[in-house]
């Protein structure tokens, strides 16, 4: 088999172009690692997913998610974005609201919410755990947070999957106004074995509570327009930090505006203390993919 069902989307979108895109490939038996590589390079897009039958009973279907340059074991967007594909597709159903994906990170539950435009889809993303907490004069961090003006939390190196310094600043102002260092950015992601370097500030808008930037520095150097798995990771330390910005653990967070985008992160930390990072899909491409 050389065509396959093949879609692009736009996950945590109200619209086509407000988010994070992704390409799915439906059907992916029978391609190896080197063909989704290279099709991961070729859509050059932030990931490429490819759907396979599950191969534990626990789960509808299992997914491997791919870079332009390399597999990536956990990502936010391309689960959800594959969960909205599958459901489209009618390959699997999620009558009581919840479905199954199984991957690198483990077997994975996601939520469903609503129908049609309205759907929201959340992941339960793997556990995070802080590596370090440090201060703004760190010699690794001072460079990167250089002309920043801090907030109320102390930095810190958290480990989602993918690990992430976070870093609080005094308000969306000065979030939005930021020029990143991406030299220093770079070296403080080679350093310490992290993507880069995650701000945040808290928010008086009605729609969403934090605005977030997350400057990606290595292996390449951008700035990601809407990361589920970041701000999951960041989440989880407001929790560990009891500094959530709403009481009952729902949130939301503007990312993108910055690159062109304009997402809307859904968030929940429920009472085990688990993270779930979601929003809604925009499906803008319909097609085959002959490989």
């Amino acid at each position: 088999m050389s065509s396959r069902p093949y879609l692009q989307l736009d996950v945590f979108a109200d619209r086509p172009g407000a988010g994070n895109p992704l390409a799915v490939v439906l059907d992916a038996q029978g391609l190896d690692d080197d063909a989704m590589q290279a099709i991961a390079r070729w859509t050059r897009l932030p990931e490429t997913t490819f759907v396979f039958p599950a191969t534990t009973p626990d789960a509808d279907y299992r997914l491997r998610i791919f870079s332009p340059r390399h597999e990536v074991p956990f990502a936010g967007h391309p689960s959800v974005g594959t969960a909205h594909a599958v459901l489209e597709a009618g390959l699997v159903a999620a009558p009581d609201g919840l479905l199954v994906q199984e991957g690198i990170a483990g077997v994975l539950p996601l939520r469903v919410a609503g129908r049609g435009d309205a759907r929201t889809i959340a992941v339960r993303t793997p556990r995070a755990r802080l590596l370090e907490i440090a201060t703004a004069t760190d010699p690794r961090l001072r460079d990167a947070l250089s002309g920043l003006a801090p907030g109320t939390l102390p930095p810190a190196l958290m480990d989602g999957g993918r690990r992430w310094w976070l870093a609080e600043l005094r308000d969306e102002a000065a979030l939005r106004t930021a020029e990143p260092d991406w030299d220093a950015i770079g070296k403080l992601a080679h350093a310490t074995g992290s993507m880069g370097l995650c701000v945040f500030a808290r928010s008086e808008d009605p729609v969403y509570y934090l605005a977030v930037r997350a400057f990606v520095g290595a292996p390449a150097r951008f700035e990601d327009a809407a990361s589920g798995a970041a701000n999951a990771t960041l989440a989880a330390w407001l929790a560990s930090q009891d500094a959530l910005p709403s009481r009952d653990g729902h949130y939301r967070v503007s990312q993108g505006r910055e690159v062109g985008h304009d997402a809307i992160i859904e968030l929940f930390v429920d009472a085990a203390g688990e993270v779930w990072s979601g929003g809604r899909v925009q499906t803008v491409v319909r097609g085959e993919i002959d490989w």
